[in-house]
């Protein structure tokens, strides 16, 4: 079981999650779009929406570094394990409320607008579901684990971590996730189980962000008409296309 849960249903989930993409890519290339509804409603997308996607980078930010970055490297730069955690609580809960405010002022903005909730698919109502559940339960670790340190602190860092940097390194260890309390548990099988959903909602537009944008050359606008004279006004109006 240890197997199954932590090396093939990780994996298959990946598997799910690089080949999905492709073919959404390649077969639904119209369909690759969050389909936005600014147009019905915008008074409460204005609110939530930055809440909810920064908040969501913060969330991300803080997986990185606690996942990716060995306990070694921060001692080698002079954070200690009492430091390290004050900013992991602090950032990630921070990133956590606001991630989760804004994904409720979404959701009910999305129930209660018209338009907006006839446009909502029901891949989007498991997405939306699999990701509250993902979001909080990572709080709910973050509190138990360094906040209500009951039956002693769990050190993810010595535990999941490893086990997250050897599944990267397709050399996984089950029995260091088969050793983690049940909620870094769950919030991994939910985590793993969005990856698997991911190329089939909405989400997939993260990975269309319009870098473009930051290097692409200035639009000039040049006026047809002839620079007017002295203190003439400029003629108003459309010039007639010639036939």
């Amino acid at each position: 079981m240890n197997v199954f849960l932590w090396v093939i249903v990780p994996y298959l989930c990946l598997a799910v999650f690089v080949v999905g993409h492709v073919w959404r890519y390649r077969y639904d290339k119209f369909g690759w779009t969050t389909r936005s509804s600014q147009l019905y409603e915008d008074r409460l997308l204005r609110l939530g929406s930055p809440l909810f996607h920064f908040g969501m980078l913060g969330v991300v930010g803080g997986h990185v570094v606690g996942l990716l970055v060995p306990r070694s490297w921060t001692d080698a730069v002079g954070v200690d394990d009492h430091l390290y955690h004050y900013l992991a609580v602090g950032g990630g809960l921070a990133a956590g409320i606001a991630a989760v405010v804004g994904m409720v002022i979404l959701i009910y903005r999305r129930r209660t607008v018209g338009p907006v909730f006839s446009a909502t698919t029901v891949m989007d109502k498991v997405m939306y579901a699999f990701l509250a559940a993902a979001i909080l339960l990572g709080m709910w670790n973050t509190i138990a684990g360094s906040i209500f340190t009951l039956g002693g602190e769990y050190n993810y860092r010595e535990g999941v971590s490893v086990w997250y940097r050897s599944f990267l390194a397709f050399q996984p260890d089950a029995d260091l996730m088969a050793a983690a309390p049940i909620g870094f548990q769950l919030h991994a099988l939910v985590a793993f189980a969005l990856f698997a959903l991911w190329p089939f909602t909405r989400l997939v537009h993260v990975f269309s962000a319009p870098l473009g944008y930051l290097t692409r050359p200035y639009v000039v606008y040049r006026s047809r008409d002839d620079r007017p004279l002295g203190n003439a006004a400029p003629r108003r109006g459309w010039d007639q296309v010639p036939r």
